[in-house]
């Protein structure tokens, strides 16, 4: 098993994509030195892999990131039980049924969301709160703002990713989801896609009311 800084290393590659050896030092608030030894271990164990890229001036600059194997260590939730299960729903009821199954999920999601929001008092405490709602569904979620106003709602894990890859339905109804949760007078579009070739999903949300609240 890991050790506990190895463990944040690998979660902050989770959470915050490539970095290079300094910024994980940093972030990890430990030595240079002893974070190259968490990544040699990790490295020699297959869960980080390197990509080095060249600077302006001296030698390229190596930046981390986690594995495939790196990334199995924030699992699928059940996610052989439901590429099984989706795959029995196709093969009894076809793709119709397949969709009214997502279908039923994103409305009975949209109205525990919509419920959530609506205390809050402007947009940038709706995101948040989403945020937090996604986190304790496993997406480790987190929001930024963006200097034009709008809000980066940003999912660094999807915890349904095997059955996203198996029904691509999953994957839009979650934007549809999200457009249903935030109503009228706010726009959200997909701007990062882990399935296409992402190491996340982020949505931009924004106000189309001239304002944030």
């Amino acid at each position: 098993m890991p050790s506990d800084n190895s463990s944040r290393l690998l979660y902050t590659l989770k959470s915050r994509g490539p970095l290079a050896t300094g910024a994980l030092a940093r972030a990890l608030g430990i030595t240079v030195v002893g974070t190259r030894q968490h990544l040699a271990k990790l490295h020699a164990e297959g869960l980080v892999a390197f990509d080095d890229q060249a600077g302006e001036v001296g030698r390229p600059k190596r930046f981390w990131r986690l594995t495939a194997k790196g990334h199995g260590r924030f699992p699928d939730t059940h996610g052989d039980l439901t590429v099984s299960l989706i795959g029995g729903i196709r093969s009894i009821f076809g793709e119709a049924g397949l969709d009214r199954l997502i279908e039923a999920r994103q409305a009975s999601a949209a109205t525990a969301y919509r419920k959530a929001l609506e205390p809050c008092s402007d947009l940038e405490d709706r995101v948040r709160t989403m945020a937090r709602l996604r986190t304790e569904e496993g997406y480790m979620a987190q929001y930024e703002a963006e200097p034009d106003g709008s809000f980066l709602l940003i999912e660094n894990h999807c915890p349904i990713c095997a059955a996203a890859k198996t029904c691509q339905g999953f994957c839009r109804s979650e934007l549809e989801l999200f457009r249903a949760a935030f109503g009228a007078g706010t726009s959200v579009a997909r701007q990062e896609h882990l399935l296409s070739d992402g190491w996340r999903c982020a949505y931009r949300v924004t106000s189309l009311e001239g304002s944030n609240s």
